[in-house]
Order: C-alpha cells, then sequence, then structure tokens
C-alpha cells in the first residue's frame, strides 16, 4: 500500500470506518474531508447483490442527473448527411463519419460520450476494441444509438448531466454525481435520481439484497461508507 500523505490522513481520521452513514451525513461529512484545493469529482461506489457473468443479471442503464455533473461533457456523434447537420445544429462538438472513425483509429480520444445514427454503425463497429473498453461505444442499452430525429434530444441530456452507470465484471458500479462545490441538496437529489434509475434496472433474476455497500467519495478524498437500506429506499424528486 503506498504511504498515505499527511492531508489524506487527517481526512480519514474523522471517518468511522464501523459507523454506516446516511446519505445526508455522508454528504455533509465529504465536505469537511475534501481537501483539494481543486472542484473534486464526488462518485458513487455500489456494491452489487448480482452475478454479471449472467446475461439475464447486467445492471446497465442512463439517468440525467436533476443538478448536472458539474463537467462540460465532450460530445461525439457518427452521423453523415442530414443527420449530421442536425447534430451540428443541436450543438455536438465533433460531427462526422469516416475522418472521425480514423481519427480515433489514430490515437484521438478527447470526447466523453460517443452517439450514432443507425446507418453509420456498420463503419463505427470498427472502433469496438477501442471505445468498448473505454465504456465509449455507441449502444442502443446506453440510448447512444439513436435515430436522427432523437439527436437533439440525446445532446440535450448529454449537456444536462446525462451518465451512463454499467455493473462491471465484479459486481460493482461507478457513477459520478457532482462536484464538492454543489449544495447539499442537489448533491441528494442527484443521488436520489441514480438510485431510483438503478432501482428500475434491477434485473428479474436478481435474489435477495440488490444494493449491498455503497460508498461516497471525492477526489483524493478517503471514502465514506453508505447505510445501503437508506441509499436503496432513495427516490428522484
Amino acid at each position: 500500500m503506498p504511504k498515505r500523505g499527511k492531508k489524506y490522513r487527517a481526512a480519514a481520521a474523522l471517518v468511522d470506518p464501523n459507523r454506516l452513514y446516511s446519505p445526508e451525513e455522508a454528504v455533509d461529512l465529504l465536505k469537511k474531508i475534501s481537501y483539494t484545493n481543486f472542484d473534486g469529482t464526488v462518485e458513487m461506489h455500489l456494491r452489487m447483490g448480482i452475478d454479471p457473468r449472467h446475461a439475464d443479471q447486467q445492471v446497465r442503464g442512463v439517468v440525467v442527473l436533476p443538478h448536472g455533473t458539474g463537467k462540460r461533457t465532450r460530445i461525439l456523434v457518427f452521423a453523415e448527411g442530414e443527420a449530421a447537420r442536425i447534430a451540428e445544429e443541436a450543438g455536438a462538438d465533433y460531427v462526422g463519419s469516416d475522418e472521425l472513425i480514423q481519427k480515433i483509429q489514430n490515437g484521438w480520444l478527447d470526447f466523453d460520450i460517443a452517439i450514432a445514427v443507425p446507418q453509420v454503425m456498420g463503419k463505427v463497429g470498427r472502433l469496438g476494441r477501442i471505445l468498448g473498453p473505454r465504456g465509449l461505444m455507441p449502444s442502443p442499452k446506453a440510448d447512444t444509438i439513436v435515430q436522427p430525429d432523437d439527436l437533439p434530444r440525446v445532446i440535450r441530456e448529454a449537456r444536462l448531466g446525462r451518465v451512463e452507470f454499467r455493473v462491471d465484471r465484479t459486481a460493482n458500479i461507478h457513477v459520478p454525481i457532482g462536484k464538492v462545490s454543489f449544495e447539499k441538496e442537489h448533491l441528494l437529489e442527484n443521488m436520489a435520481a441514480l438510485i431510483d434509475a438503478i432501482n428500475r434496472a434491477r434485473p428479474a433474476a436478481a435474489k435477495g439484497a440488490y444494493i449491498r455497500k455503497a460508498y461516497l467519495t471525492a477526489t483524493m478524498a478517503p471514502s465514506i461508507k453508505l447505510d445501503p437500506t437508506q441509499v436503496a429506499a432513495m427516490k428522484a424528486m
């Protein structure tokens, strides 16, 4: 284990590792122990009660956080012709097809979300090995393969704070929910929107406790263990 710095150790001393904090208590505490001189990203980490090895126990979806993520999302759209015009008018940062595909194959990845229209997916499919492991590959399940008429909606949602959640191979979900500078109520509302969406994405094959463990943390800050029962009961406003 690497040796922790003095500021981290001082922050960690304020967190009781044997206590399960309520979401409200955790947000208050996180604001006290975040010690970076920049506005850190607040993240939720969830241990799910599912077996991701089974196709019928996957947990994946998208949610528009009511108060955004605090980060400007760089949006790329794979489209041609009229669809490209619609994407440009809707405010996408990068729009194109062959030239963008070649650029990505050459190592360029300066974007946060990739959206595509079905008409170009035959070409975009070549990027699966590059974009897939990074969670950037357009997918119907993530609502990032859409018809041209839906591009303005998806681009607008991405600007407002649209985030994707997806269980990984170790049955964990990791999602940013805002910045340390956000008001407490805004962080709690973003958290509730995320949990509500995850609950609605519960697979029918999931048995027992769905959310087994939950943690709240921020950039470079120690994590705070949440009461999973209280977290699971959160509802979007």
